[in-house]
């Protein structure tokens, strides 16, 4: 009987591929394995076993596994079942979602080798230089990798000379899988077993007298010994004794000292085991508690609706608390890996090293380690914090997902697929566990919030700030009125000045908010109006002044800021607009004394960018911290009184139905880092429109109204969260294929669904990185079956993809385009 397995490859295909294996393969080989395959003429691939079975495939034949990468399962069935949704709900394939979700060191690749063909015949005089160089480092080495052949010719460009050697027969290629993960080895030393009895080591320390420095790294051993009582570093050693490594291999080699490795995890927690000493809940915590309690017994999700530092984190705390006390793991999902740095200093004061972080900032080998920790279940992984690829880790016994800050658009994937929105994958996950599931926000999303009145979720709420602190302040500065009265500096109105310097000589720190990084966005001169514009992308040129360059936040494209006019060569180049550099630039020359720290993506690239500037700001080395939208996400400063938001006006007026929401969630979230404390903070709201419906709600907290207000909005217009939305997006990079294949897709959508078609039409940026773009969106009435209607479409996707012209149109589905 002929055995074979289906395996999932890491590429979008629909469908699974059929392999086949032997009689003891079969034995072996359980789903959740990784397998090497051959695919295509030499790519091997690592793919996932997903099942084994004994029907051969009828369409081609199955070929033989190269070979098997695991004793046991790496991913565990309800692993496979969540993913195998999220292909499903999001349009995408199940390969993509294996692709997203193991980290890429598990996915071994296959690297080219450069072998030498024995059988050909090789005319030599026919060879052109760096062919020959090729060929002769060949007859020195067995093989070589793509890299060397670039450093031994030194071009970066190999393909043609290695065609060109192929097709004189000098050369074979050959694909070889490589394992990318290297377990951390740390060495040690200990005392050669030769000399652990006491005459050998009274004889060795006479014998040592006549070389001091390694007699001195002897009596440092003993020293860390009777210290520690614990294994001794080489790196430790080498300190303690002030010695070289010179000297310490010298002992190892006389077989004085024993040198050996352990193998340890690259990020571990050193401090104490966890105190357990949580805080007790105030009698608000205590009753949302309850009440969160209360849903889990009905089997829903709760929603804790709690007020800028009102301590949910306190209520978080409990219920992991109460998780791991019955033995199962608690994944606490975050949107911003910068929120991680606060959140993991305090969760490990509780609960000491039973926490494991997984974010996209650590390195491949410290992302395999959380993920083998997970897997088999170990005591440092029973506390999962992560964005929003934690996810996918092999949990077994799931008992608790927290989803903090569930209104974030972060928690959206946008590129590459799946586009899933992990608060919602969460759900799915939590259902497939039989856990509990709480969704955490001052200023919930309108769906969740919707969710909670419609009675599908429960709902918890906190409406004080922890220890009575009185909400902040919140007043409304009208900068049109400033700017005719000429008081402004800059960007700054008198109103915000006079704040700033009371709250600095109180010797208090001050948050100012704009959501946009770099100094400009526009740089235009005044003689022509001609303003530098990206080559790849239909948006203009952001200045950035630190580096006296002109940058595209789209693509990376970057000029030298120029001396004069590109178009009519005049000096007279001016910026318009302002972004977290200009604001920090202004504020230094307003305040040269204060100490100021600035926050977004071109300040904390590194590993520990944000650590460092939180810690700063938090050990009050900053008076003044500027800011994007990072800074408004549930950070605790303690010494913050007021928090300046220097143009509301960008927030509002952006074209998309959720502009509102969105705005009231930020101001609210940025407003609420002020007055954490005793004392009542101070917010400042500079707008060119004071008068605007959302900054009223967010100066009077109005939740309530605001909900109200987009609701019915939403309702009018047929918007979430009383309909469902698909946005299909086209690309290509020439203009006119896009729009007929745009317009017979949409034509199609509209045969088959009659209403509900929007578009196409081109985006705000209707060309990046040299592909033209148009959407579609689709609204999807509730009432209407979900799985049909992605079944529709994907027909006339078929039939899209029948048309010759059509095919290099790339078709991207967008479930529930946030």
């Amino acid at each position: 009987m002929q055995h074979f397995i289906n395996v999932i490859l890491p590429i979008p295909l629909e469908k699974l591929f059929t392999y086949s294996i032997s009689e003891t393969e079969f034995q072996h080989i359980e789903p959740g394995m990784r397998v090497a395959v051959p695919f295509g003429k030499s790519k091997i691939y690592t793919a996932l076993v997903y099942e084994t079975h004994t029907n051969p495939p009828e369409v081609y034949e199955a070929k033989e596994i190269h070979k098997i990468l695991d004793d046991a399962p790496v991913v565990n069935p309800v692993q496979l079942r969540h993913w195998r949704w999220i292909a499903d709900y999001y349009m995408c394939t199940i390969g993509e979602v294996f692709r997203s979700a193991m980290p890429s060191a598990f996915l071994l690749e296959s690297e080219t080798l450069i072998l030498r063909n024995e059988r050909g015949v090789v005319d030599e005089n026919g060879l052109k230089d760096d062919e020959f160089l090729v060929y002769e480092a060949l007859q020195h080495q067995s093989m070589l990798r793509v890299d060397e052949v670039s450093a031994i010719i030194d071009r970066k460009n190999v393909l043609p000379i290695l065609n060109r050697l192929i097709e004189k027969q000098v050369i074979l290629l050959k694909d070889e899988i490589y394992e990318q993960y290297k377990p951390k080895l740390v060495r040690y030393v200990k005392l050669g077993s030769a000399y652990r009895s006491e005459e050998k080591l009274e004889e060795l320390l006479e014998s040592l007298t006549r070389a001091p420095k390694q007699s001195q790294v002897v009596l440092a051993l003993f020293q860390l010994e009777v210290k520690d009582k614990k294994p001794i570093k080489i790196t430790d050693l080498e300190q303690s004794s002030g010695s070289s490594k010179a000297v310490i291999k010298a002992l190892v080699d006389k077989g004085i000292l024993e040198e050996y490795q352990i193998r340890i995890d690259r990020v571990n927690y050193e401090g104490e085991n966890g105190d357990f000493d949580l805080k007790a809940l105030n009698e608000y915590q205590q009753k949302a508690l309850v009440d969160i309690q209360k849903s889990f017994d009905n089997n829903k999700v709760a929603l804790l609706h709690g007020v800028t530092s009102s301590g949910k984190t306190e209520v978080y705390v409990k219920l992991i608390e109460e998780c791991i006390n019955s033995g199962k793991q608690a994944l606490y999902l975050l949107p911003e890996i910068a929120l991680t740095t606060q959140l993991i200093s305090r969760l490990q004061d509780y609960f000491g090293e039973k926490i494991s972080v997984y974010h996209s900032k650590y390195s491949i080998h410290e992302r395999v380690e959380v993920w083998n920790n997970v897997l088999a279940q170990k005591s440092k992984a029973q506390i999962v914090i992560g964005a929003r690829s934690s996810l996918f880790l092999p949990y077994s016994d799931l008992g608790l997902i927290i989803i903090d800050e569930e209104h974030e658009g972060s928690f959206k994937q946008f590129d590459p697929a799946p586009r899933y929105h992990a608060r919602d994958a969460a759900i799915v996950l939590s259902k497939l566990h039989n856990a509990n599931t709480v969704l955490g926000s001052a200023t919930p999303s309108l769906e969740s919030y919707y969710n909670s009145q419609t009675g599908k979720y429960g709902y918890a709420s906190i409406d004080r700030r922890f220890g009575n602190v009185v909400m902040p302040d919140i007043e409304l500065v009208d900068l049109k009125d400033q700017t005719r009265k000429r008081r402004m500096k800059g960007h700054f109105s008198e109103r915000l000045l006079e704040e700033i310097t009371e709250t600095l000589d109180n010797g208090e720190q001050v948050i100012l908010f704009q959501n946009r990084r770099g100094f400009a966005p526009i740089v235009e001169c005044t003689t022509c109006g001609h303003s530098p514009q990206c080559p790849n992308c239909d948006v203009s040129l952001t200045y950035h002044q630190h580096r006296k360059q002109l940058r595209c936040h789209y693509c990376g494209h970057h000029i030298a800021l120029p001396e004069n006019c590109e178009a009519c060569g005049s000096p007279t180049l001016d910026t318009k607009g302002f972004g977290t550099e200009q604001v920090e630039q202004e504020f230094k020359d307003l305040f040269p004394k204060a100490n100021v720290g600035r926050m977004d993506l071109d300040t904390t690239r590194g590993k520990y960018g944000y650590e460092k500037i939180i810690t700063a700001f938090e050990q009050q080395e900053l008076d003044v911290l500027v800011g994007t939208q990072m800074l408004t996400k549930g950070l605790d400063f303690r010494n913050v009184n007021l928090v300046g938001i220097m143009n509301a006006d960008s927030l509002l007026n952006f074209p998309d139905y959720r502009a509102h929401e969105r705005s009231f969630q930020l101001l609210t979230q940025v407003s609420g880092r002020a007055g954490r404390t005793k004392k009542r903070g101070k917010v400042i709201i500079q707008s060119y429109n004071p008068y605007h419906q959302i900054l009223k709600q967010v100066s009077t907290n109005d939740y309530l109204g605001m909900f109200k207000e987009q609701l019915y909005e939403r309702e009018q217009f047929l918007y979430p969260p009383v309909n469902r939305i698909i946005k299909i997006t086209f690309k290509h990079k020439n203009y006119n294929t896009l729009n007929d294949a745009a317009e017979w897709f949409a034509k199609g959508l509209r045969n088959v669904f009659k209403s509900g078609i929007l578009g196409p039409e081109y985006p705000p940026v209707a060309r990046i990185r040299n592909q033209y773009i148009k959407n579609v969106i689709i609204k999807v009435s509730l009432k209407q079956s979900l799985p049909q209607t992605k079944n529709s479409i994907k027909r006339i996707e078929n039939s899209f993809n029948a048309v010759s012209q059509f095919r290099s149109v790339r078709v991207i589905y967008n479930v529930d385009h946030i």
